[in-house]
């Protein structure tokens, strides 16, 4: 087909933002990942597919998989545990959905991303329907990491001390999301760097998303990491076809850091030591399947229960950093009283009791966050007892963790504490492969039987040497 793709030069490319970022994807094409960061995103693969298989009962899931099957195409990519194959950018549609429904997709600080939620499922459909080998999607699905978590750094704020995207109410995870997955789409397509940079500026037209469903409730957010994937697969295509996106699309008066962060938009940290230094290994796995601001808090609780009889308790005071207590502590009466399991999962004072009442999983787990489980009595019970504050300490800290301090006085007058500034999964308390493996395990046990769980671990956590995804995407396609 003729080069239809217009204006970009490769001299215009040299100079752009989005140019570089391309050069970077093609280079990494070429070249491959190290084996360190191949084994890095083959550990994510497997969480998304665990993630995945376990949002099948959810409402989001239902919607958007009943959508998918209404739309025609040819089958070239497997929806995860559906049964069915779906063209690949429809596949990318279900399985971002999925991945991101339970809150339990991996998160990037300090820009508060979950890269791996849209640019995984992207590459998984795009990567099986082209039979890319296993290195080859996950240097594309590396690359797309990169690059998201990169725009998202672009619109975190040092004097503030948070995202901007957040602090406009925007999703940044499916904003970014849409970008870094349209050129991990494009590289599995075989574009050239002018190719994969038009990818890349088409899908900045098509990224969206909004945060008022963590405060208010509604299940929209859940799709979102699935509109992400399924835009950036669809950029992708049009780019092969001839469409073309703007050189400057990133770093332009009218271009993606602007348009959504105005003045406070960064380029230069999108830039940082690229193809030098990786943000990638440095993604926090989460090991519970929650809002993520959540997490040291359940850490605290659980450390807590050693010694502590939540019978005894009388009063538990949650602080955490002053940013987060929009999302997990305000309004303190919905947040004490969550009304479903989807709002329990973003309430301090409710995953604090399920934790010290001792929860399941690796600490808390889906069974916590049901809509049975956030009417339990004794949960509510001790939720109503949480009183949530800033705490100077965790404001230091944050966003490049996610601390809290726990404090509970029992009956007899003592006040027992426990502060957890690095919280689970992150490289200051990593989970191990056998606990990454678990909590698959724990979210595929209603899905798969403990043999066809341990065949899909093993061919995941294979896929460096893969001929193809094949293998793995029929084990999970149900």
């Amino acid at each position: 087909m003729p080069d239809q793709r217009g204006t970009n030069t490769r001299h215009d490319l040299d100079n752009t933002v989005v140019g570089r970022l391309a050069a970077l994807a093609v280079r990494t094409r070429t070249e491959g990942l190290s084996g360190d960061l191949r084994t890095d995103v083959a550990r994510r693969v497997l969480d998304v597919l665990g993630n995945s298989l376990a949002a099948h009962d959810q409402p989001s899931a239902r919607a958007v998989t009943a959508v998918a099957r209404d739309w025609a195409g040819a089958p070239r990519a497997t929806g995860i545990g559906t049964g069915e194959q779906f063209p690949a950018a429809t596949a990318a549609l279900v399985n971002g959905t999925l991945a991101h429904s339970m809150d339990s997709d991996d998160t990037h600080l300090p820009s508060v991303l979950h890269p791996s939620a849209s640019v995984v499922p992207a590459a998984l459909a795009v990567g099986e329907a082209t039979g890319a080998t296993g290195a080859a999607v996950l240097d594309a699905a590396g690359v797309g990491i990169e690059i998201a978590v990169r725009l998202g750094m672009g619109g975190y704020d040092e004097e503030l001390g948070n995202s901007e995207f957040f602090e406009r109410g925007q999703h940044a995870t499916s904003i970014c999301g849409a970008v870094g997955s349209a050129a991990a789409a494009a590289m599995l397509y075989g574009l050239d760097a002018e190719g994969i940079a038009d990818a890349m500026g088409i899908a900045a037209s098509f990224g969206a998303g909004l945060l008022e469903a963590n405060r208010t409730g509604g299940t929209v957010k859940r799709a979102h990491c699935g509109w992400a994937a399924h835009s950036a697969v669809t950029a992708a295509e049009f780019a092969r076809h001839g469409l073309t996106g703007p050189p400057t699309v990133i770093e332009g008066r009218f271009g993606f850091l602007h348009a959504f962060c105005g003045d406070r938009a960064d380029t230069a940290k999108v830039l940082d030591r690229l193809g030098e230094h990786w943000e990638l290994p440095g993604i926090f796995f989460k090991p519970y399947p929650c809002n993520h601001f959540t997490h040291a808090g359940i850490d605290a609780a659980r450390i807590l229960r050693r010694d502590v009889d939540p019978a005894d308790i009388v009063e538990i005071e949650l602080g955490v950093p002053k940013p987060v207590l929009r999302t997990i502590a305000e309004p303190p009466a919905a947040k004490a009283a969550p009304e479903s399991g989807y709002h329990a999962a973003f309430s301090g004072p409710f995953t604090v009791a399920r934790a010290l009442l001792g929860g399941s999983g690796l600490g808390v787990g889906h069974a916590d966050f049901t809509d049975e489980s956030a009417k339990d009595p004794r949960t509510l019970e001790l939720a109503r007892l949480v009183t949530s504050h800033s705490d100077d300490r965790c404001d230091e800290i944050y966003p490049h963790q996610f601390p809290a301090v726990l404090r509970v006085r029992t009956r007899d007058g003592a006040w027992h504490q426990a502060r957890v500034d690095h919280n689970r999964g992150g490289p200051a308390n990593p989970l191990s492969d056998d606990e990454l493996t678990w909590k698959f395990d724990l979210n595929v046990e209603d899905r798969l039987t403990p043999e066809a769980a341990r065949t899909v671990a093993a061919h995941a956590l294979a896929l460096p040497a893969a001929d193809s995804l094949e293998t793995l995407m029929a084990a999970v396609r149900g």
